[in-house]
């Protein structure tokens, strides 16, 4: 397998996926300023939406969207427990979060990495961020992980679009469990071999 990716973008979910899971891929840089992969190869002809992840199966098959990759990587390496079974009740409250964090966070955070938006919009946008954090710190009481004692592909997921706050003027601070799962997910082996590995570590 192959994953596209740019450092400390959303590819870094399925990154962290993938490590957690023991699986194997080639790791591929694909630029998110010049949609060009390190050889000159153009980005687009590879992925036409332009943007990473994407995961290249054996067979040459290609597929997009974080949310997606990361529960395809799960489902092959199922003894690792990264994605409750298809079909539970549980797998559904997984997509629930992971649709969530795509539609209301990831997104969320997007209008701050414009330079063209304009700052009046970019105080709204942080205002509705920090409405989603309240409700989300909330739900991280009591828990170790979002679904409970069981880190899944959703941490991965919520933890590298919190990581972003840092770059765009949304101070997550204030929120003590969201704080302190970072941590957590932030000592995990996986998640420090897939940040040395894209330099986001030292």
């Amino acid at each position: 397998m192959k994953l596209y990716y740019s450092p400390g973008a959303c590819s870094l979910s399925p990154h962290i996926v993938l490590r957690e899971a023991g699986l194997d891929a080639d790791l591929v840089l694909a630029s998110t300023k010049t949609h060009k992969l390190q050889d000159g190869t153009d980005f687009y002809g590879i992925n036409p939406k332009g943007y990473v992840p994407l995961l290249e199966l054996n067979d040459g098959q290609r597929l997009s969207e974080g949310p997606v990759i990361v529960q395809y990587l799960a489902d092959q390496a199922p003894d690792k427990g990264l994605a409750p079974p298809n079909g539970t009740l549980e797998r559904y409250r997984l997509q629930e979060w992971l649709n969530f964090l795509t539609s209301e966070l990831h997104k969320g955070f997007s209008p701050l990495f414009n330079p063209a938006m304009p700052e009046e919009a970019k105080t709204l946008a942080r205002n509705k961020l920090h409405e989603r954090l309240t409700w989300l710190d909330g739900q991280l009481a009591g828990k170790q992980y979002l679904m409970g004692d069981k880190f899944t592909v959703a941490d991965a997921y919520l933890f590298t679009v919190t990581n972003w706050g840092q770059h765009v003027g949304v101070d997550v601070s204030g929120y003590a469990n969201l704080v302190a799962y970072r941590a957590r997910v932030a000592a995990r082996p996986a998640v420090q071999e897939a940040m040395k590995a894209e330099g986001l570590l030292k």
